[in-house]
């Protein structure tokens, strides 16, 4: 997973609350395994028009924000279902970061999981940042998970708190299998401290002992 330092971008301004997963990529874009893949499903439905044309109205669509990388959100952003699908398709695109003033807590687990930085403010101050980056306005924001800020296009800097956890792992590109391969020393010496307790627990009810590895 690429490291997240600091992310100088254009932010897009979504003024939605409660937009779920479906509205993120639907269902119909699910059906692939390859992450990049998906960006051609992001926000699909609000994107195009009934007859499959471009909606030149949304956000993403237009000049200005079509390459962007930051994108502030409303309240409960990405409820509904659990599908990982949904900062897959963000990434595809370009974006590493999202603002909000709430997260449905499966859909931050997989965007912290992907390299998504998802950094929560106060509703007030998320609505000062959508300000700042609407009508095609200058819309560049400098995000430093290192100090903790967001610096808005008129030098202002504002701080966010983040899990200590979630951060170390952003910093050094930390997902929860690497976390575990680099925990594999201490894996391997718990199960073989575990192996005489594991046998012994076997034949007291009959079952056949555990298999190490090697057996496996």
């Amino acid at each position: 997973m690429t490291p997240f330092l600091q992310l100088t971008g254009i932010a897009a301004p979504l003024p939605m609350s409660n937009v779920n997963t479906d509205m993120i990529i639907p269902v119909s874009f699910c059906n692939v395994l390859d992450k990049a893949s998906c960006g051609v499903g992001l926000f699909r439905n609000l994107a195009h028009l009934a007859d499959g044309t471009p909606n030149s109205d949304f956000v993403l669509n237009r000049p200005s924000y079509r390459e962007a990388s930051i994108l502030i959100g409303g309240e409960n952003f990405g409820c509904g279902s659990s599908r990982e699908h949904a900062p897959w398709a963000l990434a595809a695109r370009g974006i590493r970061c999202v603002i909000a003033s709430g997260f449905a807590d499966i859909f931050s687990n997989n965007s912290f999981n992907n390299g998504i930085l998802l950094i929560r403010l106060p509703a007030a101050v998320v609505e000062t940042l959508m300000h700042d980056v609407a009508n095609d306005a200058p819309n560049r924001l400098v995000v430093d998970l290192q100090a903790q800020t967001i610096t808005r296009a008129n030098g202002a800097t504002i701080c966010f708190d983040i899990d200590a956890t979630r951060r170390h792992d952003l910093l050094h590109g930390l997902d929860d299998i690497d976390k575990t391969i680099a925990s594999e020393q201490e894996i391997d010496q718990f199960e073989v401290a575990y192996a005489p307790t594991c046998a012994g627990l076997a034949s007291l009810c009959g079952a056949a002992p555990c298999l190490d590895r090697g057996d496996a």
